[in-house]
């Protein structure tokens, strides 16, 4: 079976309940049902990049109670081809001729005993305190990434693609994974032949603790600067483009995200990292640990 519409999803204006209804309902595999809503505040983990996770929280109908296990983007090719969910999923969340959906895990056992079908009414409630979390490590790891840049401008022999304040793209260039955590988010860079020969010189990694000092001194100056920030978005759908945009001094920074954020830098109180290098096969592996500090400012 496949849906004709993609799910509305309103986690981006910073929404952690909503009520919609079943679109669809499908076995998940091993014991679990995939859940598909026609609007939902629920963030899901998106299958071409993951970095950040699900929202945890419950869907409520027919006066029952159930635990979200974990949600994933579905996408249908078209009106005649077949319902796809998570890891299945062959393409980008976005892409043309495809309708794109969020599947709401639970166990197929309460699905059973609730007898959940399509067209019921539901409700659905985010764990508010994970996912400021989550927003507060999402935001300081885009603030991280730009602070990387910024911090080695100097390493470049070579123009290069830049980043959204103008400076050598490190972060887009070598990045390899990015996982955002409750209050941080860990980022591994790959610094092999490839990167050197776009003209970054491996030598400015040698002194690890300056240069977390150097990223830390520009991310308290934006700290301090307590610029908002927001979420563009193109429509309410889940494969709309998103854009977070946040207010640095003297610049308004703009990156396609469709993950969640702060509302303000005054959210946060600070945001440091840390640095850990092991030499591997052709180069040099690169991880950043980034820390989000929350809290009202004295």
């Amino acid at each position: 079976m496949t849906v004709s519409e993609g799910t509305v999803v309103s986690y981006a204006a910073g929404a952690t309940t909503s009520t919609g209804r079943v679109v669809h309902v499908a076995d998940a595999g091993e014991g679990r049902a995939a859940v598909v809503l026609d609007t939902t505040a629920f963030h899901p983990v998106d299958t071409a990049w993951p970095d950040q996770p699900a929202d945890r929280g419950v869907l409520r109908a027919g006066g029952h109670e159930f635990s979200i296990l974990d949600a994933v983007v579905g996408a249908s090719p078209g009106p005649d081809g077949p319902l796809l969910f998570g890891r299945d999923v062959p393409v980008r969340t976005g892409t043309e001729g495809w309708t794109f959906v969020v599947a709401h895990v639970i166990g197929i056992g309460a699905l059973s005993a609730a007898g959940i079908s399509e067209g019921d009414p539901v409700e659905v409630e985010v764990d508010s305190a994970f996912r400021a979390s989550l927003s507060a490590g999402h935001t300081a790891c885009h603030l991280a990434s730009l602070a990387l840049d910024a911090a080695l401008t100097d390493a470049w022999r070579k123009e290069t693609l830049v980043d959204a304040l103008g400076a050598p793209a490190f972060d887009a260039l070598a990045i390899q994974e990015s996982r955002i955590l409750p209050d941080g988010s860990r980022d591994v860079y790959r610094i092999g032949k490839s990167l050197r020969r776009k003209g970054f010189d491996p030598a400015a990694l040698d002194d690890l603790d300056a240069l977390a000092a150097r990223v830390d001194a520009q991310l308290a100056s934006w700290i301090a600067a307590g610029g908002a920030v927001r979420i563009d978005s193109e429509g309410p759908a889940l494969a709309d483009r998103r854009t977070w945009v946040c207010e640095l001094p003297g610049a308004e920074v703009r990156i396609p995200c469709g993950g969640t954020h702060v509302t303000s830098l005054s959210e946060l109180t600070g945001v440091r990292v840390a640095f850990e290098s092991t030499q591997v096969e052709g180069g040099l592996e690169l991880v950043m640990t980034t820390t989000a500090e929350r809290g009202a400012r004295g």
